[in-house]
């Protein structure tokens, strides 16, 4: 599995859970600044806010924004309102590896959403921008999925160049990592014993 952050709360996963790669596509809205892609033609596209403000999707991919479960092209997903109907956290199983990715959000998500992506093995966290989590609270949100691998999102890039960085965040959970612009794990690689910070460069 290849993981790759694109800015903001945009991030883009390949797998392959038979013998073709899938590509997963996570909340590609158009940013107002910085270099981004006008397009893209992914295999899955989540939505976590509405698809109103995304870049052009080419291709037939599978789209989702409400909360419900499906499965498609191998890949299990599960969306959850989190502040209402246009707010969903999603968890996508796939290759034996779970993800949980909570958007753009600001308070702790609720007790259905922290139900889905409790335990996930990989967790997008939104630190840094106005309207993501509070250092303490993404840390405490952590600590409530208790997921394997952490991985900060919607902080400072061209795209928002008026958000902070991951800095205080990673000052919360204890972790100096270095930062890497993708991100290839497989299954039986994720830590056992303790949750580790992953920090991405936007791609």
């Amino acid at each position: 599995m290849h993981i790759s952050w694109l800015g903001g709360t945009t991030v883009k996963i390949t797998t392959k859970p038979f013998d073709i790669d899938v590509t997963i596509l996570v909340d590609p809205y158009k940013p107002t600044t910085g270099d981004f892609p006008r397009s893209l033609a992914p295999d899955v596209v989540l939505y976590t806010r509405g698809s109103e403000g995304s870049i052009t999707i080419s291709g037939n991919p599978f789209i989702m924004e409400h909360p419900g479960e499906c499965e498609t092209k191998g890949v299990l997903i599960a969306g959850a309102s989190h502040t209402g109907p246009d707010n969903v956290v999603f968890r996508f199983d796939a290759e034996d590896i779970s993800i949980g990715h909570i958007g753009l959000t600001s308070t702790t998500p609720s007790k259905d959403a922290l139900e889905v992506i409790s335990g996930v093995d990989i967790l997008f966290v939104p630190v840094g921008h106005g309207d993501a989590l509070a250092p303490d609270i993404a840390a405490k949100v952590v600590a409530a999925v208790e997921p394997r691998i952490v991985i900060p999102m919607a902080m400072q890039s061209d795209n928002d160049p008026k958000a902070q960085s991951a800095a205080a965040f990673l000052k919360e959970m204890g972790a100096t990592p270095e930062s890497q612009k993708k991100i290839i794990i497989k299954q039986k690689d994720l830590p056992q014993e303790e949750t580790v910070v992953y920090l991405l460069e936007k791609e």
